[in-house]
């Protein structure tokens, strides 16, 4: 193109396309995206070529913008802390927690400083996304018009949840820092009861040579999140990288996948890499000051403005923030002042999301993880080699292991900080065990591989005070006795295993609290039937079964009679939680909620005999609505042991519960000397309603029949839907 054309373009264009924009800008946008090529298959997957990683890079961006960009700039904004700028007052303690621990002098900072190769990658990452708001004048940002290549540098891993807060609440913020409006607290929502909601979590299984037919490696990738969070995608370029799996919208590395060579699992991890001190806080003359050693240290202040959204336009309110040397001051307990030492943040980790992907096998993807920056994934592990291995956790603060770090420590002693970090190999962690397998699902580690698994004692409590759930019970169990395992094998006899091992805890007490009621009492005679389908049924979840039904919406009315626990950590253990809930109740109690269980099914559909599938429903929608049209799904809500995960709810306008997480991308992947692998991705690639690809993959969700992943070239051309460089 002429430079006369590319000027007389430039001046039709919209002017609010590129008014933030350069032409010199735009220029080098247009260059770059002729060294990238995006084809989508036939399921609308973007495969993306580039002569560079960092042509890689941009293509990504581009990509994940043309499928989702509000989601892009809501995770930003929400690492930024600025997220009441689109949603409003309600969440501003969220925005002002993030401002107390992320600051972005620090990442723009670490971007001025990175190396040069890397900086190719950041500059790509706003380039690509810049590129796409040049070119398509009609899509609006709520709030950022421009990115940024420091952005990444505030998001620097692909967790669903980051921030590593110590066991901090949002009461302790608000107990200290006041906005200027008084209805602005931290409380505006509505709690949903717990019997509604689903715990977290992921599964990561990782199969060796002895346990698969094919006598290859095998790796299940299956996180649960929030639907729709994050896109599959595949990134080549001519500098060997080739990464196939899922990324979080607006990050521009596989987050959870594989290469040619080996996969990575990520699971969210309990391990202990956060602390909160309580600082002894005193007033000297007009300055405030805190105790450290016997001496008055004075405290560091800032300031930081907040704008949120209201109807009449935007509001600012500016706070004056604290810190010590141990952190941020993030808010108060009773009379303690709290402060957070933590690593949420940093260049090291985002080199480190980056690099693995590129590694080839064990040695080099361990030497990665020796970067030991990654602060809140566990990791599973599989190569072409034969390997399989298991990190739990990777940044890891070496502690006096006689506190207990759970809770809060004094900060007022020398004797309670850091002492460095641990070394790779003094980490829990797992190498080719002898059982051949390897299971996390967000669970202890010490039951990690059967036999093989680490021993609790040789190691400090802060390390992994993880509990035990039903979902790793359930791994455990199904995969001490597989053998000759295939990739379909894996997904639907393991993957896809539908037992719900929580009811092993909590419904023999129900049945044994009806068996010893007399014969004259009235809950004898109309609790006799569900009793008898309860004490029959097999304890696995089907759209068919009623004693399904029964079980779940009985279970979540005998949960929240659990005592309140203390820590994450301890909520973390389900299996004692579980236990609690049972003690924590008479044996008329628990019968009584079953009635109750009852009387509400028939009021919600005129019948209490619901199989599970009539009640339990897929539907993409902005509003879930019982009238339109939805899919019956067998699965069931993690919480009760079920591997597949579907996370659902009822809402206030329903009757019927609807999901919203649970398994979302998942691939089983086979490492030989040609990658095997299947996927599938919640209801399907595309977020137009219009598109074919908005739900074609969400019955094969549902029933756990997964699609060929297309990791070669070759595939990839051959089921091709379109084929085009950004910007075409």
């Amino acid at each position: 193109m002429s430079s006369l054309v590319r000027l007389l373009v430039l001046l039709i264009l919209p002017a609010a396309s590129f008014a933030q924009f350069t032409a010199q800008e735009i220029k080098q946008y247009e260059g770059q995206a002729k060294n990238v090529t995006i084809i989508r298959d036939n399921w609308g997957i973007p495969h993306i070529y580039g002569k560079t990683d960092a042509d890689a890079v941009f293509g990504l961006l581009y990509a994940q913008c043309e499928e989702n960009f509000p989601a892009i700039e809501e995770n930003y904004l929400e690492m930024m802390g600025r997220l009441a700028e689109l949603e409003g007052k309600s969440v501003l303690y969220q925005d002002l927690e993030m401002r107390l621990i992320y600051d972005s002098n620090d990442a723009i900072n670490d971007y001025k400083k990175c190396p040069q190769w890397f900086r190719k990658l950041l500059d790509a990452f706003a380039d690509g996304i810049n590129y796409y708001l040049v070119k398509h004048s009609s899509v609006k940002p709520a709030v950022l018009k421009k990115f940024y290549p420091w952005f990444p540098l505030l998001y620097t891993d692909g967790s669903i949840a980051p921030t590593q807060t110590g066991g901090l609440k949002t009461s302790d913020i608000s107990a200290l820092y006041k906005f200027k409006d008084p209805a602005i607290t931290a409380f505006h929502q509505t709690p949903v009861p717990y019997f509604e909601l689903d715990a977290a979590g992921s599964n990561g299984f990782a199969l060796a040579p002895s346990r698969t037919e094919s006598k290859n490696a095998m790796l299940y990738i299956n996180p649960h999140v929030t639907f729709y969070f994050r896109t599959e995608v595949q990134m080549v370029s001519d500098e060997g990288l080739n990464a196939y799996g899922a990324v979080t919208w607006g990050q521009f590395f596989v987050y959870q996948g594989f290469n040619e060579h080996c996969g990575w699992m990520h699971t969210s991890s309990m391990a202990d890499v956060a602390d909160l001190y309580k600082e002894k806080i005193v007033k000297q003359n007009d300055a405030l000051m805190y105790e450290y050693d016997g001496k008055q240290l004075p405290l560091k202040k800032r300031k930081v403005t907040l704008q949120y959204k209201m109807e009449n336009g935007e509001m600012v309110d500016t706070l004056t923030i604290y810190a010590t040397h141990h952190g941020p001051i993030m808010g108060k307990r009773g009379d303690d002042w709290l402060s957070l030492k933590e690593k949420n943040r940093s260049l090291e980790a985002l080199m480190q999301s980056w690099l693995r992907t590129k590694t080839t096998g064990f040695e080099e993807f361990k030497k990665v993880m020796d970067m030991r920056a990654n602060n809140s994934n566990n990791t599973v592990f599989a190569d072409d080699k034969g390997n399989i291995a298991y990190w739990h956790g990777n940044y890891m603060p070496v502690r006096d292991p006689k506190l207990n770090w759970n809770l809060p420590v004094d900060g007022s002693t020398s004797t309670t900080e850091w002492k460095g970090i641990h070394q790779l190999d003094q980490m829990v962690h797992v190498y080719n065990p002898a059982s051949g397998w390897i299971q996390n699902c967000n669970s202890t580690p010490f039951t990690s591989s059967g036999n093989s698994s680490p021993k609790e004692e040789d190691f400090p409590s802060y390390m992994a005070p993880d509990g035990q759930n039903f979902r790793a019970i359930n791994a455990a169990r199904l995969l001490e006795k597989s053998n000759n395992l295939t990739i379909d094998r894996l997904i639907h006899d393991i993957g896809y295993n539908a037992y719900l091992a929580a009811f092993e805890v909590l419904i023999p007490p129900l049945l044994k609290a009806y068996d010893e009621l007399d014969e004259s009492d009235s809950l004898k005679e109309s609790l006799r039937e569900p009793i008898l389908m309860l004490r029959s049924w097999d304890r696995s979840a089907s759209a068919s079964s009623i004693a399904c039904t029964l079980a779940i919406e009985w279970g979540g009315r005998i949960l929240p009679k659990a005592p309140p626990v203390k820590s994450p950590e301890e909520a973390s253990n389900a299996v004692l939680q579980y236990n609690a809930a049972i003690s924590n109740t008479l044996p008329r109690e628990r019968l009584q909620l079953l009635k109750a269980t009852i009387s509400d099914l028939d009021k919600r559909f005129g019948t209490w005999l619901v199989p599970w599938g009539d009640l339990n429903r897929y539907q993409r929608s902005a509003r879930f609505d019982d009238n339109q049209p939805s899919l019956a799904v067998g699965n069931a809500p993690s919480t009760w042991g079920c591997l597949p995960s579907f996370s659902s709810r009822k809402f206030p306008f329903t009757n019927k519960r609807y999901g919203i997480g649970g398994n979302s991308f998942i691939a089983c992947v086979e490492f030989g000397k040609k990658i095997k692998a299947k996927s599938i991705i919640t209801g399907g690639q595309s977020f137009d309603p219009k598109s074919k690809h908005y739900a074609d993959q969400a019955k094969m969700y549902i029933e756990g029949n997964f699609k060929d992943v297309l990791f070669y070239k070759e595939e990839v051309l051959k089921n091709r839907e379109r084929k085009y460089h950004p910007g075409e």
